[in-house]
Order: structure tokens, then sequence, then C-alpha cells
């Protein structure tokens, strides 16, 4: 049997130190030896038994459970102060084979893995790699599990691929201690598994496209996500560039996603023979909101077919200094003995005046190991890629007004999701975001959530649609802020939630996160068939 380990600790903190929170007990489940159970669908379905084990203890002492990965959350979303379940060693993964596919499927199963919901996703990218797949994007590291990245919608690395949860084609969620508590949700519209191999998972099916939708960026309140069918891609390889780039170019890039003309921006060797430049498989930009005079910098990537024999590409990754955000900012901060004062100043001057060297490798080789841990923050808006210019002057006037504070603005594009919660709503999203480090308010400078609520108060007075990364720094306090970014689309997903889960564990499956933007609400007399399977 799957083990169990049950710690008190008091309090509970994120990867990067946002917290800490209260916390009574840790829970950390181990699966059973495979010299026991050598088959994965048998370790599977008793990890599955062990997890509805604990939701019965945990209704019987009358509190609420949460589960969690790598913390990566820079916020309490994963936070539950009764009782947090680690994921991380539940980390099983196999292949999908032709027999195990739904008679109507359209899928090749030749690109369809499980995946167990404690994966890193850095571990799942090497056993992808032994079949000569990728997973199609991942954020812009490689440390959160998979059960973390769908639940709360990492946005990816792509511009025409979309969020990273958009390639899930299948769900499985334990939703209570029951016989029927154990259930796997997919597309009617996209049947994926056949009945045999999800009742081998130990799960119940259900194929309804509004259930999958809304349970797909569950926040970790639909259930537990016990794990999830992916599709993959073929391995690739990425070149990657980094380049100064003149405002003007750079936001006319982000307002039309067109990259063809060489007259606006080129790079040698990134065009066709009729001097059309290639589409980029990533773009995004640098900018110090503190001096204008200061070029942007932009990152560029270009799919290319996979080969073997490429250099290493790993050390270039390591040192370079635009791979992420938040590592620059780290750097930047450490070169300044990450004294607030000194960085703010350091800050008003030519900050960016190094490029990266070239480099080529695999996805997951590109999007390496985040080299920050410790203090930070993160703000992190998704904007119509249209609004891109006007969000990113509004939101630089308004941390020069009220700041400054010690960050750099990123934005990067992604596709749009399906997904009911997803914030890369927008048919292209512009993910704008600053990341830094975290500092405390005090009266000469003002605290994160006033600046928050600073933000989002400018981009609505100026009638600019936005929404918010569930995983980053928000004022999620604010009234009306979530029905300002999803409009009736939270009460469809708190309708198929209470469907779903019922009142009882619906209350479990809550924390304060969703109380505090009313996601918890549990909405009675919700219709049968928003859970009835509509394809069998």
């Amino acid at each position: 049997m799957a083990k169990t380990t049950i710690t008190p600790i008091g309090q509970w903190n994120t990867f990067h130190d946002n917290g800490p929170y209260p916390t009574r007990l840790l829970l950390d489940t181990a699966l059973e030896k495979k010299s026991v159970l050598p088959q994965s669908l048998d370790r599977y379905r008793d990890a599955a038994s062990e997890i509805q084990r604990l939701l019965q203890d945990t209704l019987d002492h009358n509190e609420r459970f949460r589960a969690f990965g790598s913390g990566w959350s820079l916020n309490d979303i994963a936070h539950q102060q009764d009782r947090m379940h680690f994921n991380a060693r539940m980390n099983l993964k196999w292949s999908i084979a032709v027999s195990d596919l739904h008679q109507k499927s359209t899928l090749d199963a030749g690109n369809l893995f499980f995946f167990q919901c404690g994966n890193i996703i850095k571990e799942a990218s090497a056993f992808l790699h032994q079949y000569g797949k990728s997973f199609r994007t991942t954020g812009a590291s490689n440390g959160q599990t998979i059960g973390g990245a769908v639940s709360t919608g990492i946005h990816g690395s792509s511009l025409d691929v979309g969020a990273f949860q958009d390639a899930v084609r299948g769900i499985n969620l334990i939703i209570g201690p029951g016989p029927h508590d154990n259930v796997y949700i997919e597309k009617h519209t996209q049947p994926v598994l056949n009945d045999t191999h999800i009742a081998n998972l130990g799960a119940r099916v259900i194929r309804n496209d509004g259930l999958f939708l809304a349970a797909l960026v569950g926040l970790g309140g639909f259930g537990f996500i016990h794990g999830v069918v992916i599709e993959t891609e073929p391995l690739f390889l990425l070149k990657r560039y980094t380049r100064h780039i003149k405002r003007p170019a750079a936001l006319q890039l982000a307002h039309s996603l067109d990259f063809s003309d060489p007259a606006v921006f080129s790079i040698p060797g990134e065009m066709d023979a009729s001097g059309t430049c290639n589409r980029p498989f990533h773009y995004m930009i640098y900018v110090n909101p503190y001096n204008k005079k200061e070029d942007y910098i932009t990152e560029v990537m270009y799919k290319k077919p996979y080969r073997t024999g490429y250099p290493d590409p790993i050390p270039r990754i390591c040192n370079a200094v635009y791979k992420d955000l938040p590592d620059w900012m780290a750097a930047f901060a450490a070169k300044h003995n990450k004294l607030i004062p000194l960085i703010m100043k350091a800050m008003t001057e030519t900050i960016f005046p190094t490029l990266d060297d070239e480099a080529e490798g695999t996805l997951p080789e590109i999007f390496w190991d985040s080299q920050h841990a410790g203090p930070a923050f993160c703000i992190s808006m998704g904007i119509d890629h249209r609004d891109a210019g006007a969000a990113l002057d509004l939101f630089i006037q308004v941390v020069n007004k009220y700041g400054p504070v010690p960050g750099a603005i990123g934005m990067r594009f992604v596709r749009s999701t399906e997904a009911t919660l997803g914030f890369t709503r927008f048919p292209y999203t512009c993910m704008l975001e600053m990341d830094g480090i975290l500092w405390t308010g005090n009266p000469q400078m003002i605290s994160l959530p006033d600046l928050e609520a600073r933000l989002w108060e400018a981009m609505r007075k100026e009638g600019i649609p936005f929404t918010m990364h569930w995983g980053k720094n928000s004022a999620w306090h604010v009234p009306g802020l979530i029905d300002y970014m999803y409009g009736n689309k939270d009460g469809e997903w708190k309708e198929y939630r209470s469907a779903l889960l019922g009142k009882q564990m619906a209350d479990v499956f809550s924390n304060n996160f969703l109380q505090r933007c009313r996601l918890a609400e549990f909405r009675t007399h919700t219709a049968s068939k928003l859970t009835e399977s509509i394809l069998v």
C-alpha cells in the first residue's frame, strides 16, 4: 500500500518565500514499491485508494484538504491551513497504446502520455525524450509539477501553441472518499481513452466539454488532480537569440504579431528565400520602466527540426542574462548587495548592456532550471495583444507615480485557451509582467498590495480588459475583480464545480484564496446535465 507520512509543521512557505502561512499538517504520500506492485496501473490505483482514505479522515475531523507540488506560485493559492498534501512523490507515467484509444478518437496514440500529478516538468520532459517526444510548451522554467502547472494554467512560452493546460486531453480527479468519487473527464467532442483503460485507472468516465473545460484550470478547487493525459509532439529544437530593439519596432510587432517584414525586425539566417522573415516560436520583450531612453531587449526563438550532434546549450543557458525575468532581477539585485535603494538608483541608468550568446537546444534545454530561490514578487497581467502598448504605458506610469519598486517589466505572447478560467483568454494574450525583489511597504515606499490595487484600478479606468495570472501576486481582494476579468465565466465555473463536488466536498477543497476571490461560493440546485456524460 502507498504510505502517507503526516507531520505537524505549524507553517508553510512558497518556493519564493511569499508566506509563511499557518498550517497544521503536512501529508506526504509515497507510492508502493515497484517490487511489490510491478505494474504502474496497480500502483496508480493503490495511490488513489490512499488519497481517498486521507479524504475520509479529513471529513472525520471536519477539516479541509489541499494538494501542492513545488510551491511555485507566488501567493497562497496552494495553501490550506488544515491539511496540505505534498504530491511530488506521486510521479508515475506511461505511454498510451492504440488499443487504449476510444473508437472515435482522432488523436495519434504515439503522441499521448499519462502523467501522475506529482511529475516535475523537468523529469517528465526527460521521460518524453526517450520516446522522441516533447511537450508543446512549458513555462519559463521547469520546476513545477504537472498538477500545479495545469491547475493554475501556466501560460507557456509559445506564440501559436497556447498555455500548458491546452495540451491536456483528459483529467482524472478524486473528488471524495466514496466508490463513485474517482472520475476521469474528457471532452465529448474529442474522446481519447476507451472505457476499459479508464476502468483500469479505477475511475468512472464523464465525457462533457463544459465540465472538462471548467475543471481544466480548477485552481485546486475541483478535487485532487491524480493524473492527466497530455498530447505531445515529436522532438524539435529552438534557436535562441537576444537583440536590442527600439520601442516602436517592439510594440509594432506586439500589436500586429506579424514578423514577416525585415524592415521592422530581422535576424540574419531567419528568412526564407524570398526575404520574408520567419515567424518565431517565442517572442519576449524586456523593458526598464525607469529609463525611457534605454532600448528594449527582445528574446526570440525559432523552431527547427530535431537533429543530433548540436552543441550542448546548457552552459550558455545557465549563464544567460535574459533567460527568465525573475532570474535576471535576482542577478541584478545581487550586483547591488540586494539593497533596495542601490537597486533603484541603478535602474535609472542603463541596465541592459550585454546580449546573450546564441544557443540551440530542445524545449527543456532552452527553458532550463530557475536560478533564483528566495523572496520574489511577480505581477502578471493578461492583455489583448492589441492593447499591449497602451497597457505598457499605463503600467510604467503607475510604477513611476506610486513607486519606484525593485522590478523590471517583461512582455510575452500566447495563443488563447479554451479553459473556462484560463487567463490567456484573448485571441492572442500579451502577458505583461513585472518581476522583482520582494519588499516591505513603509512610509517611503508603497506596499505590494497597494501597488497592485493601483494598477488594476488604472486599467479599469482606461477600459483595458485584462486577466491576472492565478499563481502570481495580485490584489485578489479587490471587489468585482474576478467579474471584470471573466464576465459570467466565473459563475459558470462555480456551477460546474458545485454540481460535481456537492456542498460538503466543495468546502473540503476550498481555501482562503478561493474565498477571497469568491470562487468558493456553492451553487445550489445546479442542473444534473452539467456532470452527465454526453458521449458513451
